[in-house]
């Protein structure tokens, strides 16, 4: 079943966001999703309405292989979440130590995972090359780089064209080229932003999969513990038409279409995680 890895070569560029909200509006179409966490900054729980508080933690214990399973959160928005878990910057080394080691530590869940029929995974991956990301872009489906629309932006719009955006190496191309990318903040009127749009569509053509408008409603939203699953007039549209498109891409319906074959829960007799 596909795995859709949202990745960005720096934070803060509303990774996390698009993440959450891709999973919210796949389960919301009546498909089974669960949100894998590997970001230190253990927000992707956050953003899908669990408290600050919650104890849940699986990332963060990657090394004594947990039992993925045990470790589901069930979320109102009706996706199952992994969380990293509570921890500081010595657990967040650890972590990536291990998985530098040990990459099958994160790999051989994620192939379960894999293995439960209907199951869509949402990854939200630490900013920048990272051993996590490495662990699990042999099995992505769908390398999800997620970019502002400035300067910054556009310095590294060539190195996902040309797929060398996870470094060099056969490997490393083959897995570019499952990269498409969505520009984040757009804002219609600036030059530099629609200037870098222009250059992201000329140079991506059909892997430019699209954009997310400049909204405090988003912002306004996560304080409210709440998210834009309505298709609301600005981010809120631009996020539901970004899922349609990743949907089309996996061959599934489209969100508020059905899915033959899928629903809710996967067939029975197929547990896979705990409510």
């Amino acid at each position: 079943m596909p795995l859709i890895t949202f990745a960005s070569p720096k934070g803060g560029v509303g990774k996390t966001t698009l993440a959450a909200h891709v999973a919210a509006l796949l389960a919301r179409a009546g498909l089974p999703v669960v949100a894998l966490d590997l970001d230190p900054q253990n927000a992707l729980r956050l953003h899908l309405g669990l408290p600050l508080w919650e104890p849940a933690a699986f990332t963060a214990h990657i090394a004594q292989r947990p039992n993925w399973r045990e470790c589901l959160v069930q979320t109102e928005s009706g996706v199952r979440v992994l969380p990293f878990g509570p921890g500081d910057a010595v657990r967040a080394m650890g972590v990536a130590q291990a998985l530098t080691t040990s990459p099958e530590l994160l790999a051989e869940p994620l192939r379960e995972m894999l293995a439960v029929p209907g199951l869509i995974v949402i990854v939200d991956s630490p900013p920048g090359p990272n051993p996590a990301l490495a662990a699990i872009s042999p099995l992505t489906d769908i390398l999800v780089m997620v970019l502002l629309a400035d300067a910054g932006s556009a310095a590294v719009i060539p190195q996902i064209a040309s797929n060398r955006i996870l470094g060099r190496g056969t490997l490393a191309a083959r897995v570019g080229e499952r990269a498409v990318m969505v520009l984040n903040q757009v804002e219609n009127g600036n030059p530099l932003s629609e200037a870098v749009l222009d250059m992201a569509q000329n140079a991506l053509g059909p892997r430019f999969l699209g954009v997310v408008c400049r909204d405090l409603g988003v912002a306004e939203a996560l304080a409210d513990r709440r998210m834009l699953l309505e298709g609301e007039p600005g981010a809120g549209e631009d996020l539901l038409v970004l899922t349609e498109a990743l949907a089309k891409r996996l061959r599934t319906a489209a969100p508020g279409h059905g899915a033959p074959g899928y629903g809710a829960a996967p067939p029975n007799g197929t547990p896979w995680g705990r409510a």
